[in-house]
């Protein structure tokens, strides 16, 4: 027992002076055991560089090449005219197109390009939303919208049906969703739904929204004009 003591005492020795008591300082660098790629052999933001003959560290972006959210603008504005500020696609502004909400509700109605007639969308509206669903949605919600996507089939079974009875009723609180409720869900997630605010612009956001409603049009009006053949 007392050379059992003695090697505890021994091994705490040089623990502390390996590593000094909890709490002192240093200027030797840390050791670190697990350093969790905290040091990279990569070039830092604003900082030089001797691989490229400019020295610098960070390259210019490709010619072209323009920030994800904004557009060229059809034409120059004129010397007199008041160029309008180009609207980010990826916003946190608290209006309903930004939100889907009108103060603590969610609103109804598409904020977007489509006709007054509930039958009729605008198609070119209608196929970018139909593209933006097929890549991001219909994984889970099927692409007919009746939740029944390829996931189903691995044991995800709780996406949501579209095109369950009701759907298009707002007094069916069980199958209803508002436009605007729809838009958030897509926005913030829900259940096991991740968010897609980082990666679907506003705009294409309610794209899906309305895509999504021609869906459940037409499965339910057979004299619905869908421009999507």
């Amino acid at each position: 027992m007392k050379y059992f003591f003695l090697s505890y005492l021994f091994v705490i020795a040089i623990v502390v002076s390996a590593f000094g008591f909890r709490g002192s300082k240093s200027e030797l660098p840390p050791l670190e055991i697990i350093p969790d790629m905290d040091q990279q052999a990569k070039v830092k933001y604003q900082a030089s560089s001797e691989f490229f003959a400019d020295g610098r560290g960070a390259r210019l972006p490709v010619k072209g090449t323009l920030p994800m959210g904004f557009e060229v603008p059809a034409q120059p504005a004129s010397a007199t005219e008041i160029a309008k500020p180009a609207r980010i696609a990826f916003t946190s502004g608290l209006g309903y197109y930004d939100t889907g909400k009108v103060g603590d509700f969610y609103g109804d109605g598409l904020p977007v390009e489509i006709t007054n007639d509930k039958t009729v969308f605008n198609a070119e509206f209608i196929k970018r939303g139909e593209q933006r669903y097929n890549i991001n949605c219909a994984i889970c919600h099927g692409t007919s919208g009746n939740g029944k996507g390829v996931t189903s089939k691995y044991g995800i079974l709780t996406s949501f049906n579209f095109q369950q009875a009701g759907n298009l009723d707002p007094a069916n609180a069980a199958a209803y969703r508002a436009d605007g409720a729809i838009f958030d869900v897509i926005t913030h997630g829900k259940g096991l739904m991740g968010g897609y605010g980082g990666n679907i612009t506003l705009r294409d956001r309610w794209a899906i929204v309305a895509y999504i409603r021609s869906l459940q049009i037409a499965a339910k009006e057979s004299g619905a004009t869908l421009p999507l053949q």
